[in-house]
């Protein structure tokens, strides 16, 4: 066994060549990231959902009723064996010939059998109550995040040449402010991927569960590699849009429509200008030519760009899907529908009139596109 462990931390992986794990081992003056900081992670992670469910029942859910939002009566629907068995085994939404079909063999209308399958389709889904205090809680989160990535990265000279970034290379003692963020975002992504059991589920559930994931290892094998600068511009420049985001879900459950249309047009550009401009021309750039040419290609740094790439695949996957939004929204102007979404067909219509088109169900139901590293 011992054996095996020091063979997967082997320093030709994870270091640069010349480099030991006894170079890196914080003294009085100067602290490195270390394996043993991560440990403390997972408990910290149990903690703070426990402090969401807190927040989202004694916060979030009493301020969106003060802005007016209900918690919708979740009907279940009239037990029927036959649009039970429909409903299971051929479609959740029944085809015209399906539906005069059925209406036929139960001697309904056509009317009450579409009704008691939209009946059926929200059973069991959250409130709009419910997604609003799921809402707030990442809103609150992304709102400090940015604020304290924001106070302190820009102060540091690689925030603006990152070439420092690899300079001396891997001799950067951690600051305070940098550990600090570093476990804020670790100890919240691990949150959301425990919490997915009861998340509003969306489309694009997996590429979301693999967004956290991917998250997850960068932030953790960074910090084992002390990739931390490079990490913490990526920090910097993905907070801000969520910002725009949950605020514009926020918005829409709360049925603001020219305040939803302002936050989700903000939210698209800053997503547009910080994960499909700056990240992959300026920060993943630097990860592979400015370290190539500094420090030299070894391991786990080929590693770690393949991990951003995976990232920036994913970023441009859900900007074609909100340039499709932006272009039905603003080019064609009507409502469409956004793709992420779940199918959902509430009695409530939550669609927004007019100009807002696809933002209902991008900033209602959408996935969020998380922070990441």
């Amino acid at each position: 066994m011992a054996g095996k462990i020091s063979w997967f931390w082997n320093e030709r992986f994870w270091l640069p060549p010349n480099t030991t794990w006894a170079d890196l081992r914080s003294t009085d003056d100067s602290r490195y990231p270390a394996l043993e900081d991560l440990y403390i992670v997972f408990p910290y992670a149990v903690l703070l959902l426990f402090i969401r469910l807190c927040f989202e029942r004694l916060i979030g859910m009493p301020f969106g009723r003060l802005l007016g939002i209900k918690q919708n009566p979740n009907r279940k629907p009239e037990p029927n064996t036959i649009l039970e068995k429909a409903y299971n085994s051929v479609t959740h939404n029944p085809d015209k010939a399906r539906l005069t079909g059925l209406a036929k063999q139960l001697d309904w209308s056509e009317r009450q059998v579409e009704r008691w399958f939209r009946i059926r389709r929200n059973y069991g889904r959250p409130s709009t109550l419910t997604k609003f205090s799921e809402t707030s809680w990442r809103f609150l989160f992304y709102v400090v995040a940015s604020v304290y990535g924001m106070t302190h990265v820009p102060y540091e000279p690689w925030f603006w040449d990152t070439r420092k970034c690899w300079e001396g290379f891997p001799y950067h003692p951690i600051e305070p402010f940098m550990y600090n963020y570093y476990f804020m975002e670790l100890v919240f992504h691990w949150c959301l991927i425990l919490s997915v059991l009861f998340d509003v589920k969306r489309k694009d559930f997996l590429p979301n569960i693999i967004h956290h994931f991917v998250t997850v290892m960068l932030i953790s094998f960074s910090w084992v590699c002390n990739f931390v600068r490079i990490g913490g511009l990526v920090l910097t420049c993905h907070d801000m849009s969520d910002v725009f985001l949950e605020s514009a879900k926020m918005s829409n459950y709360a049925k603001r429509e020219s305040l939803t249309t302002v936050l989700f047009s903000l939210f698209a550009i800053t997503f547009f200008l910080s994960r499909i401009v700056l990240l992959p021309y300026r920060i993943i750039y630097s990860s592979i030519i400015e370290c190539r040419e500094i420090v030299g290609y070894f391991p786990s740094h080929i590693f770690l760009n393949g991990l951003m790439v995976v990232l920036q695949i994913l970023h441009f996957y859900w900007f074609y899907l909100i340039s499709c939004m932006v272009y039905s929204t603003v080019i064609k102007g009507k409502v469409g529908k956004d793709n992420r979404s779940d199918d959902e067909d509430t009695e409530e219509s939550d669609e927004i009139p007019e100009s807002n088109g696809d933002i209902k169900n991008h900033v209602n139901n959408g996935t969020e596109i998380n922070s990441s590293l």
